[in-house]
């Protein structure tokens, strides 16, 4: 297992964090889905004797099962080896009161008396605004300095320039982020994290592999790294992609099974930081020039079209489509398109009073789009 600088904390972590929001299931008698304890404690512990010292997980992950399991998998003199990371669900915050609440709920759940890594889960451009108002990062302070929480932090889904107001809020020991082969100029992009770790932040990667679809690759992906002298699996690829960028300190996994736990073990032994070849460099561009071809609307989601008189939710079909397309995804974005259905805001709404079109500024011919997406999406 290869380690790395936790920013500038002076800790060392494990560039492999076992992320614990998609551990094993199975579907009770009730037809509820619970976690497979046995088995994810089994992997936990696995992951912890094969070098993995960072476990992320978070207060509603697996219907508030997850930090229960991890406590259990890493009690005892294992906590004294490892870092768990958990997360404020800052949604549920509606007064001062319940940042104490819930932060004691996590500590029993963990077993555990102190946190390692503290994360505002799901910060965006809206979120100052909520941290202000009930004075969280006063409570991150407090917790810190009874050494309740070693280390604050925040996880994000938005754009580049709240990012940078997060990052400059307050003296953050670590940031959260999603990025991956295809997201490289989305979210908090790589500039962002280059913004983060100069300010000596640690940098811990989400959805390297987003959500497993860089794992499952098209035809014209799958012929490129076909040709490469070395031969690795798509998802090896995408790691190797993260774990080449030296401002990364961890890069989280959300293994469901054991084999995927010991394939991880063994990419991650050699995740060193700077190891990728110019070839490889160019291969990874020649990857996301690849599904950007497969795109077949350029939206942006800016919501200029939205609302439609007819109620017509364009930019999400448009992202069901391109979602479809991309990654060849059809069941899944079928049942979501039926959901819109349900909800009258499927394209079949549209009455091509070009409304839309008007005002589109990519210039999308909005009308034409609608009726081959729904082509797609209704099969």
């Amino acid at each position: 297992m290869q380690y790395r600088q936790f920013g500038k904390t002076g800790v060392k972590v494990s560039a492999f964090g076992m992320g614990c929001m998609r551990m094993p299931t199975y579907t009770d008698g009730e037809g509820q889905v619970k976690v497979d304890r046995p088995k994810a404690v089994a992997m936990i512990r696995r992951a912890a004797e094969g070098g993995v010292n960072y476990f992320d997980t978070a207060y509603v992950y697996h219907n508030e099962e997850s930090e229960s399991v991890v406590g259990e998998a890493l009690s005892g003199e294992l906590r004294k080896k490892v870092m768990i990371a958990t997360k404020l669900p800052m949604w549920k915050i509606t007064c001062e009161d319940d940042l104490e609440a819930i932060f004691n709920e996590e500590l029993r759940r963990l077993n555990t008396d102190y946190i390692d890594v503290y994360l505002l889960h799901s910060l965006n451009a809206g979120s100052i605004e909520t941290i202000k108002k009930y004075h969280v990062l006063e409570f991150l302070d407090r917790k810190k300095a009874e050494g309740k929480i070693r280390f604050a932090a925040f996880s994000f889904h938005d754009k580049l320039e709240a990012f940078k107001q997060l990052v400059d809020l307050y003296d953050f020991d670590m940031c959260q982020i999603q990025l991956n082969i295809l997201d490289i100029n989305e979210q908090a992009t790589a500039e962002g994290m280059r913004y983060a770790a100069e300010k000596g932040m640690a940098v811990v990667i989400m959805e390297p592999l987003r959500g497993g679809t860089l794992a499952t690759v098209p035809d014209e992906v799958a012929k490129l790294y076909n040709e490469m002298p070395v031969k690795r699996s798509p998802a090896e690829w995408g790691f190797r992609f993260m774990y080449n960028f030296p401002q990364v300190s961890v890069i989280l996994s959300g293994v469901s099974t054991m084999e995927q736990l010991e394939d991880n073990l063994r990419i991650f032994d050699g995740a060193e930081a700077g190891s990728c070849s110019t070839e490889e460099e160019e291969l990874f561009i020649k990857v996301r020039e690849a599904y950007d071809a497969r795109i077949r609307v350029r939206c942006t989601d800016c919501k200029y079209c939205q609302p439609c008189p007819q109620g017509v939710e364009i930019p999400k079909i448009f992202s069901q489509y391109n979602d479809l397309a991309v990654f060849d995804h059809v069941e899944g974005n079928r049942k979501r398109y039926a959901k819109l259905i349900e909800g009258q805001a499927d394209a079949a709404r549209c009455v091509e009073c070009g409304a839309c079109e008007a005002i589109c500024p990519q210039h999308i011919a909005i009308i034409e789009k609608l009726k081959e997406a729904r082509a797609h999406l209704e099969g």
